[in-house]
């Protein structure tokens, strides 16, 4: 039984070491892309403080501006208990403001709750 589909498959055991490598990659390619497609349509941007905290409340993943301080990143996490997950590679580097602190910021960060 699969654990990616839930589909139930009877195979002979001839060939059953050539069947399983390449099923075990078939289900690794499946299972990644569907955590990647949950991820990314969990994922916004976000360019005020009301916005950002209504979004992490709703579970979200989100790419704010940030000023690079830990007083900023310490005051978001008391209040929402959001921290900063990763600088996500692949980001251009887009200035703005920060949006708990409202100084400049190089680029946005990836906020996230953890459960």
């Amino acid at each position: 039984m699969r654990r990616d589909t839930l589909e139930k498959e009877t195979v002979p055991f001839e060939g059953l070491e050539n069947l399983i490598p390449s099923l075990l990659d078939e289900m690794q390619t499946a299972i990644f892309e569907k955590a990647k497609a949950w991820r990314d349509a969990r994922m916004v941007e976000v360019n005020s403080y009301d916005e950002f905290k209504e979004k992490i409340e709703q579970g979200f993943f989100v790419l704010a501006h940030w000023d690079g301080t830990a007083e900023t990143e310490a005051k978001i996490k008391e209040e929402t208990k959001a921290t900063i997950r990763c600088l996500p590679f692949g980001m251009k580097e887009e200035p703005g403001t920060d949006v708990y602190s409202g100084k400049p910021a190089a680029r946005r960060v990836l906020f996230a709750r953890s459960y």
